[in-house]
């Protein structure tokens, strides 16, 4: 995720195409490490691609993934907890000690 939004500031910076050198320095102006192979992992996917095209195919797919809606089976809702109403006890009758 570091990489790509170190790309992705790049990009905003006004470097249409960042290179790997342009991310590690990114990278290294706060004191974030680089794992090469996974620096180069994201440079490869995104070489010769447009951010925003890419960015816009993501958002169709997030419009996509099912969110929010009806609360799941069983769930607890206005208070209900599933637990059975306590009964009320009958009140119990005065013991005759009168004889």
């Amino acid at each position: 995720m570091r990489y790509v939004a170190a790309y992705l500031l790049a990009v905003q910076g006004g470097n249409s195409a960042p290179s790997a050198a342009d991310v590690k320095n990114i990278l290294a102006s706060v004191g974030v490490a680089v794992e090469e192979e996974k620096l180069t992992t994201v440079m490869n996917e995104l070489q010769g691609k447009n951010v925003e095209e890419l960015i816009a195919a993501g958002l169709e797919k997030l419009a996509s993934v099912p969110s929010g809606g009806a609360p799941a089976a069983g769930g607890a809702t206005g208070g209900d907890s599933g637990a059975p109403a306590a009964e009320e006890k009958a009140p119990e009758p005065e013991s005759e000690s009168e004889d």
